[in-house]
């Protein structure tokens, strides 16, 4: 049987990407491939703009076991005026161009309120792995900045049958006991109940581009037994 890293993912506020406009930021309801890679990048100290490449050969599956509420949060943000903000070399040099006009907009900025995922890897680095995600190199969150993980990862690696078998493994937190997840996005097999395309394969982080993927959702029952 192949071996699977599994940990968990639970949060206060998650936001799990979609598309970043200027003025709505959207989130959907579990975090993507970009993301996981991203979160296990920091984990061992990968910052933005380096080498993922030990990282591409990973296969990702993750359980949800609560999406959590929506919530959204509203920003002002303040801007120079375009015309003042062609060739400024600095904040203040664009205000003094912009004879101090500023523009405000209202932005959008959507959460998923007390989210709890299991994720399962393989097909990499998953002792090196293992050992990142209980000691990472940066603070990891569960999207943006402002939502810091609520629990230890817990990471562990398994032998078992499939990602479904090997995330009935997972040692949730005391307060999220009991919680079975009932559907798990992974990479496409044949029992999928239905198929998402996902814009999470990432081709130049520093510019945000990404590009698209079809993601499988599978029909499953993952009930981890509470440790003794």
């Amino acid at each position: 049987m192949p071996d699977y890293l599994i940990f968990q993912l639970t949060a206060a506020l998650g936001a799990m990407g979609e598309f970043a406009g200027h003025e709505r930021r959207g989130s959907l309801i579990w975090p993507g491939r970009a993301a996981l890679i991203g979160l296990m990048g920091a984990a061992l100290g990968v910052r933005r703009g380096g080498d993922f490449s030990a990282l591409d050969a990973l296969q990702t599956a993750v359980a949800v076991f609560d999406h959590g509420g929506p919530l959204r949060d509203y920003h002002t943000v303040e801007t120079v005026p375009t015309a003042a903000a062609r060739r400024p070399q600095s904040r203040p040099e664009a205000l003094r161009l912009a004879n101090g006009r500023t523009n405000t907009t209202i932005t959008l900025r959507d959460y998923r309120t007390g989210p709890l995922y299991g994720v399962a890897v393989w097909g990499g680095p998953l002792l090196e792995l293992q050992a990142a995600l209980k000691q990472p190199v940066f603070t990891l969150y569960l999207g943006r900045k402002s939502c810091p993980l609520a629990a230890p990862l817990d990471p562990l690696v398994t032998d078992a049958a499939s990602p479904e078998a090997a995330l009935a493994h997972l040692r949730l937190p005391p307060w999220q006991r009991g919680k079975v997840a009932r559907i798990m996005a992974t990479d496409d097999r044949p029992d999928a109940s239905r198929r998402e395309t996902r814009h999470d394969i990432v081709n130049d982080r520093l510019l945000w581009h990404f590009s698209e993927r079809e993601v499988a959702v599978v029909p499953v029952e993952i009930a981890p037994e509470v440790a003794k």
